[in-house]
């Protein structure tokens, strides 16, 4: 398995700062770390990157000083792209490459038959220039068409189906959706514990604030619609799976979550959650948290996590066949659609027929178990049923 030494980097953006000149920018290292890193990433500049000002907020217009030409079809764009992967990978001399996301959110795009519906309806909408299809999903689909794994670590709809169906057809590694770092991955803790003890959580009502860019775009309503959707749905397989305290049919608990940005902070988050839930006869448990982190500070090494386990799982093979399948059974790879990096996502992306899990003990059980069998351990097991036997008696009267 590779570590954070293997990597080269690389990549785009619509901004033409330097990597140290946006490190100033953000704020987030301290100024003399800052300046000690300067003769090494102020060298650093990214490529242009695909623009389209209608899918992200008017208030990133100011630092889109670095984009392809207005004039260049979406077709022109992917091929750039892939050219650029290209590229990145002659000169850096990598083995192997894994496109992430992590830019802003941007809108959700248009989903319909005939438009990215399938892997043909979307390399059409692109030759055809066609205006819902956004920037991510063409660096998703060039990605897919240079073999490169891509990683969607913000909420949008950008794996639509046709990005799938391409990846499938093609044998190309994809993980979405929007990286799971700090307020959301807390929830899907606690509920889990909170429903795993019997206590029926009514409400859920989540607060942050905090002064960074991607917290700027937000404060667009139509860009907050994804990153909502991908907060409120982190404890729905945790409530569906529980038909004691949830009934078929019965409203989940009320879920609210607010945003608010407020420039002094910088990339610093502050959070307050509070959880309601009904307990025996009734009686109301309420918890409260406070949390303060730094935003990119939880979110940085899980990009180093999925950019490094999403090589590692692309080259693991498998037998299909039961406990003991024949030695001639063939050797499969795993799924396009990297489900077993849930833990690091909002919302997982699945195969065809897979359910969704958002237990985070169960996707964190799920990387474990599988890195396990690579080198030959059986999986791990609460039950130690082999500790709870009673022991075999001696003879004798």
């Amino acid at each position: 398995m590779g570590t954070p030494e293997d990597l080269a980097l690389g990549g785009w953006d619509i901004s033409s700062a330097s990597l140290a000149d946006a490190a100033d920018r953000a704020g987030v290292l301290e100024p003399d770390l800052r300046r000690q890193l300067r003769p090494h990433t102020g060298a650093m500049v990214p490529l242009r990157g695909a623009y389209d000002p209608s899918f992200i907020a008017d208030n990133q217009a100011p630092r889109a000083d670095h984009v392809m030409p207005d004039g260049w079809s979406k077709q022109r764009r992917l091929d750039a792209l892939r050219g650029d992967i290209r590229d990145f990978k002659a000169a850096s001399g990598v083995d192997f490459v894994v496109v992430v996301w992590t830019a802003n959110s941007e809108r959700y795009s248009e989903e319909r038959a005939g438009l990215n519906d399938s892997a043909d309806a979307l390399l059409g909408a692109i030759a055809r220039g066609e205006g819902e299809v956004s920037p991510s999903t063409l660096y998703a689909v060039a990605a897919i068409l240079e073999g490169c794994p891509f990683i969607n670590g913000s909420p949008q709809n950008t794996l639509v189906a046709g990005a799938l169906d391409l990846a499938s057809r093609h044998g190309v590694a994809v993980v979405g959706d929007d990286f799971k770092s700090g307020q959301t991955k807390m929830k899907s803790v606690l509920v889990d514990y909170l429903i795993g003890c019997g206590v029926k959580v009514k409400t859920m009502v989540t607060y942050n604030h905090l002064g960074n860019n991607d917290m700027y775009q937000l404060t667009d309503g139509v860009m907050w619609k994804p990153k909502s959707a991908a907060k409120s749905r982190v404890i729905d397989d945790i409530v569906d799976g529980n038909g004691v305290l949830y009934a078929p049919g019965e409203a989940r608990p009320d879920h609210v979550v607010v945003v608010k940005y407020v420039p002094f902070l910088g990339d610093s988050k502050r959070d307050v959650s509070e959880y309601t839930s009904e307990t025996f006869m009734d009686a109301h448990y309420t918890t409260v948290m406070h949390n303060e982190c730094l935003d990119s500070a939880l979110c940085a090494p899980l990009i180093l996590d999925l950019a490094l386990l999403t090589e590692l799982l692309t080259r693991i093979d498998f037998q299909v066949g039961g406990a003991a399948p024949s030695p001639d059974a063939p050797y499969e790879p795993l799924h396009p659609v990297l489900s077993v990096l849930s833990f690091y996502m909002k919302i997982p992306l699945t195969p065809p027929g897979e359910p969704i899990v958002n237990s985070l003990g169960r996707q964190r059980a799920a990387v474990e178990n599988l890195l396990r069998a690579c080198v030959g351990l059986a999986p791990e097991s609460d039950l130690l049923l082999e500790t709870k036997c009673v022991p075999a008696r001696g003879g004798g009267s």
